[in-house]
């Protein structure tokens, strides 16, 4: 029997959507998009144009949520590789944000770098454990046109895997879709495979924005799925309480739900809430509390009450390195979500409240999803797995080793041995130099990369994205000149 937590009762998540109705008709979500007002009161929303605040009826809600297709795929530019959406199969996305990176061999941590970004994105690209990259690296990467193309082009040259990531104004949107021209030959084809999704992130509390969102809706017409990750602050901008913030939580998420339905119905939407908490005695965001696992497998949970399509963010520590309290933060954060089963699963390498990006940290984070993993594969109780007869061969005293149940159970996977860190004697370990973690994973990391090469972009697309940055880059001078004259 495969593993499955629920953190919520039926009753429980019935009442999260019964308040959420309540909310979204009687005191509604300030919009702060004109574009996406008008598609809300074309839809039926109530509009006030004045306080930018829409209300919400239910059977528009109730509407939307069934227009939202429940079972979609997310591709990549490797042919054989796609994540099936409302299966819980738990691909797992890069966690991203960091401005920092921890030197393991200086012990220090220092301003992130472009050299960080290509670092990150290529571990990414070779790791087995890694399923879709988001930028974990930011502000190495300029906002002109020409940096926007730069950017996008090095994220397909350097990763080959499934891309969700996001724009901040609708120029760069459309940049990006003339990089998604030239790479995937065109939008048919684009929404044929669903090679990228959008991030989007209303403002908690209650507020989606509006050049931000209009990043998003520049994009219509593509199908692109979008992820709605609202991440309230649990006793800053969210009540504090667990389940009010998830209250708080399902009403931004499902305000953004509205809006991208009534823009384009039928559009792949992605629940990837992340409700989160503050330390209240500083009020920063450190993602340490161990309520966090209850938080993602809660979000888990009410998708599913929807059949929709669920992202769950977790795994963060308040610690700056890793360390012991870095490996039993992450570890505990992780297990509930993963055992609830989510289609996707953002966490892996950053630390400090997701500020600070760690190789190392990495590659001990997909080590520790591979086991909740294992542990989300539960007890197989197939037919051939119980083996009544052989405990009755091999009878009192007798020994299962050389027995062949033993060995195709073993390549079967039934225990997972993994291959990180230590798992042989003492004297072993002692005879070998007594060998750090940390050092063993740098070591490895270093190997990985030298020996992958990402998988290449085809000569032409090369030839035409070089083209197309020249193109924004000759636009860049022109708008200098001007702005000289």
């Amino acid at each position: 029997m495969e593993t499955l937590v629920q953190v919520l009762s039926n009753d429980e998540c019935s009442r999260i959507h019964e308040e959420t109705l309540k909310i979204l008709s009687d005191t509604g979500v300030r919009v702060d998009t004109q574009r996406g007002r008008t598609y809300l009161q074309q839809a039926g929303a109530i509009v006030d144009e004045a306080s930018h605040v829409v209300r919400f009826p239910r059977d528009l809600v109730e509407e939307c949520l069934k227009q939202a297709p429940k079972e979609f795929s997310l591709g990549s530019r490797r042919p054989d590789q796609s994540i099936p959406m409302n299966r819980g199969q738990c691909g797992v996305i890069l966690d991203g944000g960091a401005i920092y990176t921890y030197d393991a061999q200086k012990e220090t941590r220092r301003p992130a770098t472009l050299e960080d970004w290509y670092l990150a994105t290529r571990l990414g690209d070779c790791l087995d454990g890694i399923d879709a990259y988001w930028a974990v690296i930011e502000g190495c990467w300029g906002h002109m046109p020409g940096d926007i193309v730069a950017y996008w082009k090095a994220v397909f040259q350097n990763f080959s895997k499934h891309v969700q990531d996001a724009t901040v104004t609708p120029e760069e949107s459309r940049w990006m879709l003339e990089v998604f021209q030239v790479v995937f030959g065109g939008r048919d084809t684009f929404k044929k495979t669903l090679p990228v999704s959008f991030i989007v992130c209303p403002t908690s509390p209650l507020i989606i924005e509006g050049e931000y969102t209009d990043a998003y809706l520049e994009t219509l017409g593509w199908g692109m799925p979008v992820a709605v990750m609202t991440m309230p602050l649990l006793g800053i901008s969210s009540p504090a309480t667990l389940i009010s913030e998830l209250v708080l939580t399902n009403c931004e998420t499902l305000a953004m739900l509205c809006l991208v339905q009534s823009a384009a119905s039928g559009t792949p939407f992605i629940y990837a809430a992340a409700p989160v908490i503050a330390d209240m005695h500083s009020g920063r965001f450190g993602s340490g509390e161990v309520e966090h696992s209850l938080l993602g497998a809660a979000v888990t949970q009410i998708a599913r009450m929807y059949q929709l399509p669920v992202e769950a963010s977790v795994g963060g520590s308040d610690h700056y390195i890793p360390c012991l309290q870095a490996g039993y933060e992450r570890a505990l954060n992780y297990t509930l979500p993963i055992l609830a089963r989510p289609d996707l699963l953002v966490a892996p390498g950053l630390l400090g409240g997701s500020t600070i990006f760690s190789p190392e940290q990495l590659v001990i984070d997909v080590e520790v999803i591979r086991r909740c993993k294992r542990l989300s594969a539960g007890i197989a109780s197939r037919s051939e797995s119980w083996l009544g007869d052989v405990i009755a061969s091999v009878g009192p005293g007798g020994n299962y080793l050389s027995h062949k149940s033993t060995r195709q159970a073993v390549h079967s996977g039934e225990v997972y041995y993994s291959q990180l860190g230590l798992h042989g004697s003492y004297d072993q370990w002692v005879s070998t130099g007594s060998p750090d973690l940390l050092a063993e994973i740098h070591r490895d990391i270093q190997d990985k990369l030298a020996n992958h090469q990402p998988l290449p972009l085809p000569e032409d697309v090369e030839h035409e994205l070089e083209a197309l940055e020249r193109r924004a880059r000759s636009g860049e001078r022109r708008q200098e000149i001007v702005l000289n004259k």
